[in-house]
């Protein structure tokens, strides 16, 4: 029997037609489409792209339906306990719609404006509050991020609020904070186009707090530093200096 949670394969160049594809599940039809597109799928990757009108919904009807399995293999009783009788369709709608939406909701619309006045000078944005997931447990990652910008008479500015808009359809999906951290800098650095870009994340882990070791006081802190913050000793210690230092 085939597993479910594989991609669909194509047998001897096989193609489906819209009639096959109707009768298998979304989730198997946007997989289909991925895997012939030679996309990748990974726990952060945006598969907006992929995801047609209305299969949204049908995602999260599948998601209910096997976190209900979920919760009868786990021997709870969701007939007649009246705490878990939505449990399923709550987590579904919370997966799709808010923890995970930066997997499948398109880049949010950025207003970008000419640097009329060429300027030059480093700009700093944060702390930005940004809430994430653990793609080992689906523990939450929460935490605060700073962006550095050295701009120059070519790059695009874009309004403040712009910079927590990406920052979240970013972090809005199952992941690690090296990477998360990493495709923010990408993100940016592409719509931005400055001399120079550094982020620093400072963030708390649930996959440590809650379980595992269970410390409660450990935080994770990496950095990206891009263009001229990497080469320029001088402007990285001034950014680095006028972040808000630990209490």
């Amino acid at each position: 029997m085939a597993d479910p949670t594989q991609a669909p394969s194509r047998p001897s160049g096989l193609i489906l037609d819209e009639a096959d594809l109707a009768q298998m599940p979304a989730s198997e039809r946007i997989r289909y489409r991925l895997v012939g597109a030679d996309k990748r799928y990974h726990a952060n990757d945006n598969i907006s792209a992929f995801v047609r009108e209305g299969e949204l919904a049908e995602i999260k009807a599948e998601v209910q339906a096997k976190m209900a399995e979920v919760l009868k293999a786990l021997v709870i009783d969701t007939e007649s306990d009246h705490n878990t009788q939505e449990t399923a369709k709550r987590v579904a709608k919370m997966f799709v719609e808010e923890v995970f939406r930066g997997r499948y909701q398109p880049m949010p619309d950025v207003t970008e404006f000419p640097n009329i006045s060429r300027l030059n000078e480093l700009m700093i944005v944060g702390p930005i509050t940004v809430r994430s997931a653990c793609s080992h447990h689906m523990c939450p990652i929460i935490g605060k991020l700073w962006i550095g910008v050295l701009p120059n008479e070519h790059s695009n500015l874009i309004g403040l609020s712009k910079y927590a808009r990406i920052a979240d359809w970013i972090m809005s999906r199952p992941q690690i904070q090296e990477e998360a951290v990493i495709m923010l800098a990408d993100t940016l650095l592409e719509r931005v186009k400055p001399d120079g870009l550094a982020i620093v994340m400072e963030a708390d882990h649930f996959c440590m707090a809650w379980r595992g070791v269970k410390d409660n006081d450990s935080a994770m802190t990496n950095s990206v530093m891009r263009g001229a913050f990497l080469k320029d000793a001088n402007l990285r210690r001034e950014f680095l200096s006028l972040l808000p230092k630990k209490s």
